[in-house]
């Protein structure tokens, strides 16, 4: 059966920008998918529009933000003749808003795709400081009604003030493009570069959050580089203006403002520039799809390490250039462009491997698919009808182990943990990373000498704390699930199918060995389960599976204060309504020694005291819809 979509937008092709050219390649790609498509955004109606895109007209522009005073009523239009599973709302975009006032558009699954903060600092229009107190409490309303919210990266969620407290029902899914540069239209239009200096190129609007003024103070302070800014914007005046003044009498200017260019140009320059350049210093900038366009044409990146911001990320992961240059730093600039000329070699290099980095990370049909998944997990957590549920991919289906990091905190196990990583990995389970809390021996060497990616943490953390380094290294890197275990060799591998073997029926599975237990963790559990009422056999385990709704749980900041995993990671996995359950499996008990919770009188009746206040405490009583139906755990 057919799934429709319903996207609300800001603006369509031909009007220009990020938001515009991935939401155009996103609609063809989910098309192709088999999926019914429509679109409703601002926008002058035009003759060749097909009839899945509707656009309203737009009546003024204040702060950037277009009103269109038809526009609810199109919304509710464009809901009864399109009869969508999902609302796919992109944001920011005041638009949106109106499905808060629709019966219809409130019967339907959202799925929220957050672009960008709306970023106000110090820099930022008066005007828009102001606006953004009136748009906040609309933002969080959708937030909140949201059933799945999209980030274009890790980087950009975790930083993100507005999405802070909707974690547990986010995910990370990067933007993407089409890779096939044969279809783009391309014209024969004048070039502007001169001489043989290094082509630099950077397009955007001309906005204060771009930092082109950097840019090209940069670059008139570098020898043997020219620079061509494409696009249009209120700092244009400013921009000229500061060219005239930089550019030495009587010299050609070096440094060359456009203006709004046509795509058939743009895609020219940037197949004819040496490197692409982007100095934004607000994270307004929340990824830079221009970054991928520059990929395309297997073209450097040369970037601002603008923290929290997707930007130097995206560079970093397709290996495209240069992340480190500091944010609105004119010598720092200075150092990377000053050395360009003598770097031509290199600047193919980088643009070659972010071609491929392209490639692997960041096609729209990569993007689409993975969306894809949330409308699935959005459709469970509304639980629209039948039809729509049986049309999409369970998302509760056991992962490949190739989908699975193996997560392993270890400290002084030097005596165990070289074969324990030779174990998992001749099991079939590739991606094992250790996390070395600090040993005074070799465990970190010899897990590295078995074939385990090694962490190291500046600060020791603790068995919890080097799990949750493992779950959120995890998402970053997109794994599906993570199974964390000990060290000290108690947990046999052969175990480890087990706990994938539930993973179709929960989104945690906990291996018990109750067989483990001393008369001091008999005492310690039974006051534990009768003041939580959990029914687990073995609430200690830090043998476990996470799938993806878990770890997102589980990497935020409720979950960082814990201290013990076994209590405080399942009483918010049970507040976020997630699926619960338990599994046997053997323990070598003849390597497990002492406790390392349960060896005293003076160490039960601390466990039992933390324990009591964290089944006491109030936690975050926000009204949050469960990311999966709840279930009682087994």
């Amino acid at each position: 059966m057919t799934v429709r979509v319903l996207h609300v937008g800001k603006f369509f092709p031909p009007d220009r920008g990020g938001m515009e050219s991935f939401l155009a390649e996103l609609v063809l790609a989910q098309q192709a998918q088999g999926l019914e498509v429509s679109a409703l955004v601002h926008g002058q109606p035009l003759a060749h529009d097909p009839d899945w895109l509707v656009r309203v007209p737009v009546q003024l522009s204040l702060v950037y933000t277009p009103i269109a005073l038809g526009f609810r009523g199109a919304l509710a239009q464009a809901i009864e003749r399109f009869q969508p599973d999902v609302l796919h709302l992109h944001m920011p975009n005041v638009a949106v808003f109106w499905a808060l006032t629709l019966a219809s558009a409130r019967r339907t699954s959202w799925v929220v795709h957050w672009h960008s903060d709306v970023v106000v600092s110090a820099q930022s229009p008066r005007a828009l400081r102001l606006a953004y107190v009136a748009y906040r409490p609309f933002e969080q309303a959708v937030l909140e009604h949201a059933d799945r919210i999209v980030a274009t990266s890790q980087t950009y969620l975790e930083a993100s003030e507005p999405l802070a407290e909707w974690h547990y029902k986010c995910s990370a899914v990067p933007l993407g493009i089409k890779t096939d540069l044969q279809a783009l239209p391309l014209k024969p239009e004048a070039l502007p570069w001169q001489g043989d200096s290094v082509r630099l190129l950077s397009v955007g609007r001309l906005a204060h959050y771009k930092g082109f003024e950097t840019l090209v103070r940069a670059v008139a302070a570098s020898e043997g580089v020219q620079l061509v800014i494409a696009g249009q914007g209120e700092a244009m005046a400013k921009l000229m203006a500061l060219v005239a003044t930089l550019t030495p009498a009587g010299q050609v200017p070096r440094i060359h403002l456009l203006g709004e260019v046509s795509e058939g140009l743009k895609h020219q320059l940037l197949d004819s520039c040496e490197a692409f350049c982007l100095a934004s210093r607000e994270r307004t900038e929340a990824f830079g799809v221009v970054l991928l366009e520059a990929m395309a044409h297997a073209k450097p990146c040369l970037v601002a390490n603008l923290q929290g911001s997707g930007m130097p990320w995206v560079v970093q992961m397709a290996g495209a250039g240069l992340s480190h240059i500091r944010v609105d730093d004119v010598q720092s600039w200075v150092a990377v462009l000053s050395g360009l000329p003598a770097q031509r070699p290199q600047l193919k290099a980088w643009g070659a491997q972010g071609r491929q980095g392209l490639e692997s990370h960041f096609s729209i049909d990569t993007c689409a698919q993975a969306i894809r998944g949330e409308y699935a997990l959005g459709a469970l957590a509304s639980r629209v009808h039948d039809a729509y549920r049986l049309a999409l991919p369970d998302p509760l289906m056991a992962p490949e182990k190739s989908d699975v990091l193996v997560v392993i905190p270890a400290k002084n196990e030097a005596a165990t943990i070289a074969q324990v990583v030779a174990d998992v990995r001749a099991a079939g389970w590739q991606h094992v990373l250790v996390v070395d809390d600090h040993s005074s021996d070799e465990t970190g060497a010899l897990a590295r000498s078995a074939g385990a990616q090694v962490a190291r943490p500046v600060l020791p953390l603790g068995a919890w704390g080097g799990m949750q380094l493992g779950i959120r290294h995890a998402l970053a890197q997109g794994f599906h699930a993570v199974i964390t275990m000990d060290a000290d060799g108690q947990h046999e591998v052969k175990e480890l199918p087990a706990l994938l073997a539930r993973a179709d029926q929960a989104d945690v599975v906990i291996g018990a060995h109750p067989q483990r237990v001393s008369p001091l963790r008999k005492l310690a559990w039974r006051w534990f389960k009768a003041i939580s009422g959990f029914e687990f056999q073995d609430l200690t385990s830090g043998f476990r599976y996470y799938n993806r709704q878990a770890m997102q749980v589980l990497a935020g900041s409720e979950a960082t204060l814990l201290d013990y995993q076994d209590v405080g990671v399942l009483m918010l996995l049970r507040h976020a309504q997630l699926r619960i359950t338990e599994v046997p499996v053997h323990m070598n008990t003849r390597l497990s020694g002492h406790s390392r919770i349960f060896y005293s009188w003076f160490s039960v009746l601390r466990y039992m005291a933390v324990t009591t206040l964290l089944c006491l405490a109030s936690w975050n009583a926000h009204s949050k819809k469960p990311v999966l139906p709840p279930q009682r755990s087994d």
